[in-house]
């Protein structure tokens, strides 16, 4: 029994996001979606939300049925709400009093501490609140679930536990869950939607399977496309040849058959369709402009503490050497922030006293942390680049149009751009300090998969020192070429990752 019918559904928001869209939603379904940002999956979540109204098509949805849909952010009202309250929201206030144990059933399903249940949302983490709104959902006894970037804000631990719940509902539950976790979509996924301005390509198969078949089918698109043309090319030669020798001739069949070719030559070249070209959300490059130093910072047993002084670990003797990729794996709350500003602090500020810490003198940093707390949110891109590095005002606009930033974009104030933006305006800024060392604190929240990509390749070709803390398992297996692991208060070298990935269950 089919529960939801999207037939010819299309989207235009100044530009098409999506336009003929067919997918079917059954029983047993986990559909990941797939696109780069703002391209169109949250709007298209929201049209199965019936939240709003598609441009063109129809949506049939089974009588009766819930959706529960978890968008990315708390509405504005709960979060003053303490966590139970604004779980316990959701219900009338008749059911408050017969249904009000299943807040506390639907928290425990999901892991939610007791300790945190009276705090306010404001107050918790981006974590915590995500876990909030799909307890919210559960109240709902929805018939299909829909997860709008679930991960984000998410520990190891925390996705781990995310994928199990997933995982754990009943078989014939569908959930559509659009994301830019690719271990995530794997671990949680049997098809995938490849969302298209035209064309969307959906398949039965998780993503990585799905990413491939994808691959092939635009490689034969582009194969097709070009041997049309050629086709096409061919056709014309051989009538301009026979309409010569029928001008000559004064021969009307040949003339004929000159009008003939030509027509066929037209014909295939209307029809030839172009393999997709994915339009890019800006580019990321970085720059490394090298060093001379085999050993960029040595760790002589630092002690990693709370700021109340209270002993996180020990870092024991530790060497962070040229072409090093490490990054650092512990749990939420271990000390892997805390370990990254006393590291920052030393190679920014060598005069000062950083005990144990030694950076060597030709470094120069590039830091990027995971709030983006160095861009002003007050400020534009535009301001942002010219005060920071002196570029004329044109050489700016060049580099925040590639970036990604279109003119209006670059003109507005940065608290008002979106994560992704806000993130690609943060590597560009990294990439024009020009650094020799990368010191990076969950660089790809806020990256599409694109970007995500697009900064490993980058990383490994420009062979760029780095020290990496990432909740991303594809970034994290793809980039680093060491791991140390904050575990018993030490800090301890791993051969690789899974270890700690399968302890924390993800």
């Amino acid at each position: 029994m089919t529960l939801i019918t999207l037939r010819n559904l299309g989207v235009t928001l100044s530009v098409p996001l999506f336009s003929r869209l067919n997918l079917t939603i059954n029983p047993g379904d986990r559909i990941g979606l797939v696109a780069a940002n703002g391209r169109g999956k949250s709007t298209l979540l929201r049209c199965i939300a019936a939240a709003m109204e598609a441009s063109e098509g129809e949506i049939i949805r089974a009588r009766g049925l819930t959706i529960g849909h978890v968008e990315q952010n708390v509405p504005a009202d709960l979060l003053e709400m303490p966590l139970h309250a604004a779980v316990l929201d959701l219900l009338s206030g008749e059911q408050r009093s017969s249904d009000g144990w299943r807040v506390d059933v639907a928290l425990d399903s999901l892991g939610v501490p007791d300790a945190l249940r009276q705090r306010p949302l404001k107050h918790l983490s981006g974590g915590w609140q995500r876990f909030a709104m799909i307890a919210r959902v559960l109240m709902m006894n929805a018939d299909v679930l829909l997860l709008d970037e679930p991960t984000n804000h998410l520990d190891l631990a925390r996705i781990g536990q995310l994928e199990n719940w997933i995982n754990a509902l009943p078989r014939e539950m569908p959930v559509v869950i659009s994301s830019h976790d690719r271990a995530f979509l794997d671990a949680t996924t049997n098809r995938t939607l490849f969302l298209r301005p035209e064309q969307s390509q959906a398949y039965a198969l998780s993503y990585t399977r799905a990413r491939a078949a994808l691959r092939e089918a635009d490689a034969s698109d582009e194969r097709r496309y070009h041997n049309d043309l050629k086709t096409a090319q061919k056709l014309r030669q051989q009538a301009a040849k026979l309409n010569n020798i029928g001008v000559n001739s004064g021969s009307d069949l040949l003339l004929s058959k000159t009008r003939q070719l030509k027509a066929r030559a037209e014909r295939l070249e209307d029809a030839a369709q172009p393999a997709h070209l994915e339009r890019s959300a800006g580019k990321i490059r970085l720059a490394n402009r090298g060093t001379h130093a085999k050993v960029l910072v040595t760790l002589d047993d630092v002690a990693v503490e709370t700021p109340e002084g209270k002993l996180l670990f020990r870092t024991g003797r530790q060497f962070i050497c040229k072409g090093d990729r490490i990054v650092l794996l512990g749990a939420n709350g271990a000390g892997k922030t805390r370990l990254v500003a006393l590291v920052r602090a030393a190679i920014e500020n060598p005069a000062a006293m950083h005990a144990g810490i030694k950076a060597t003198q030709s470094l120069v940093l590039g830091y990027g942390d995971q709030a983006l707390a160095d861009l002003a949110v007050s400020d534009t891109a535009m301001r942002a680049l010219t005060a920071r590095f002196g570029v004329g005002d044109q050489r700016a606009r060049t580099l925040l149009a590639g970036a990604g930033l279109s003119v209006e974009m670059q003109a507005r104030p940065i608290g008002r751009l979106s994560g992704g933006q806000k993130a690609r305006l943060g590597l560009l800024l990294l990439r024009l300090t020009e650094p020799n060392f990368y010191l990076l604190d969950e660089p790809t929240n806020h990256l599409d998969i694109e970007g995500r990509e697009t900064l490993e390749e980058e990383l490994i070709g420009r062979q760029a020192s780095s020290l990496l803390v990432s909740h991303d398992r594809s970034f994290v297996r793809t980039v680093g070429n060491r791991f140390w692991l904050i575990e018993r208060k030490k800090l301890v070298e791993l051969d690789g990752p899974e270890a700690f990935f399968a302890a924390a269950g993800a």
